[in-house]
């Protein structure tokens, strides 16, 4: 689950992760009075979208006075931001982050995160604040530095001392963000987040190390410890299918492409969409109906598929593991039943009873194409598609 730059800091402050003096506001009016309460002479006016990028897109201004806190606020909310994470669709701004302006002397990045091949938590730094890091580690990974933790242990004073070395921290500062990486971990962890992630930090004259940016995502499946958290969920900012499928507990993802996927297991769906666009098709969704798919669950994730108005076909593949493949045929005829389908549907069902799950398919009267591998239904799947002229 993601949030915005404004609640991210809320739980950064409270693990003592230094922040800057900031207000949220969800009208002009409402700016105007936040910047009024932050104080000072100079503010930023932030907007608040779960996307990077905001400063070139124009949702990031800088006001010297109240009248242009106004103005900027007037410019930013209600505008479609577009980044290089929204998409060309954008986002509407619908709420904004009014901060007081800071002292920058220096910009850095930090990061945490989980490092699935290592399996340990890593802390990531760099001297190259203010960029994406993707950009960082593609021309220069040799000015990322690296520590991982130990599960249990946590990251240690050793560790936090020689990433400030490596950033080139002195004095106070090299003290403050000694003090800052060891909040910041433990912020991350105690929050249950798969992602912490401050661009920039900075260091201001006086050696104050600063997260002037938070970027946080949490691990769903620990939510259930985190209620507060989940209360910080803001719908407007996910995708409206992701919701509805969320509520059926399928995991599913919208992507670009015309052919929906229907699968279980993650593996198993992430395999079968690589064969789709190796059979020349693009893949609609990432959608996976779990170990247990029954005619409930493959009914609710037709539903999704389907209100999607770029699909043209729909490809079915389930193996037969836990759940038996007759019972999963009796549950695609059932859905398909019950659902108005307009587009082709593919399915392929290997594993336990696929024999008896294909007479099924075959004697339901309506008009699935079946196919007995991952390869030709991939490729049933993209001749589908271009027969209806898609």
């Amino acid at each position: 689950m993601k949030i915005h730059e404004y609640q991210g800091k809320e739980i950064l402050k409270r693990y003592g992760v230094p922040v800057p003096v900031g207000k949220v506001a969800f009208s002009v009016d409402e700016a105007v009075r936040a910047a009024e309460t932050v104080g000072g002479e100079v503010w930023v006016v932030k907007a608040q979208i779960h996307a990077g990028g905001r400063g070139k897109g124009g949702g990031v201004k800088i006001a010297r006075s109240l009248d242009e806190v106004r103005d900027r606020s007037s410019e930013i909310l209600g505008m479609r931001l577009v980044t290089q994470q929204t998409g060309p669709e954008g986002r509407i701004v619908k709420r904004l982050l009014i901060e007081q302006g800071m002292n920058i002397a220096r910009e850095m990045y930090v990061g945490i995160t989980l490092d699935r091949v290592r399996s340990q938590n890593v802390v990531m730094v760099s001297t190259e604040g203010g960029v994406e890091i993707e950009k960082v580690a593609a021309e220069t990974p040799e000015k990322i530095l690296k520590e991982y933790v130990y599960p249990g242990i946590g990251l240690q004073q050793f560790q936090a001392r020689r990433l400030c070395f490596g950033l080139g921290l002195s004095g106070d500062a090299f003290k403050n963000g000694i003090k800052f990486l060891l909040a910041l971990y433990k912020a991350y962890e105690a929050s249950d987040a798969s992602l912490a992630e401050i661009n920039p930090l900075v260091i201001t004259a006086q050696g104050e190390v600063i997260a002037l940016d938070a970027k946080m995502t949490f691990d769903d499946n620990a939510l259930y410890r985190h209620p507060e958290i989940v209360a910080m969920r803001d719908l407007d900012e996910e995708d409206p299918l992701e919701i509805e499928a969320s509520k059926s507990n399928l995991n599913y993802i919208k992507l670009d492409g015309n052919v929906g996927c229907m699968v279980n297991g993650a593996g198993l769906a992430m395999a079968t969409m690589d064969i789709i666009k190796l059979a020349g098709g693009m893949p609609a969704n990432f959608l996976d109906v779990g170990g247990g798919a029954n005619a409930e669950t493959v009914e609710s994730g037709f539903r999704i598929i389907l209100k999607d108005p770029h699909v043209k076909a729909v490809l079915i593949n389930i193996f037969g593991g836990i759940v038996r493949c007759d019972r999963v045929a009796n549950g695609v005829v059932q859905a398909a039943r019950n659902v108005n389908i307009h587009v082709p549907i593919v399915v392929r069902l290997a594993g336990t009873n696929a024999e008896l799950a294909a007479d099924i398919l075959k004697n339901s009267g309506l008009s699935f194409l079946v196919a007995s591998s991952l390869k030709e239904a991939a490729e049933k799947v993209t001749k589908a598609i271009h027969s209806v002229g898609a």
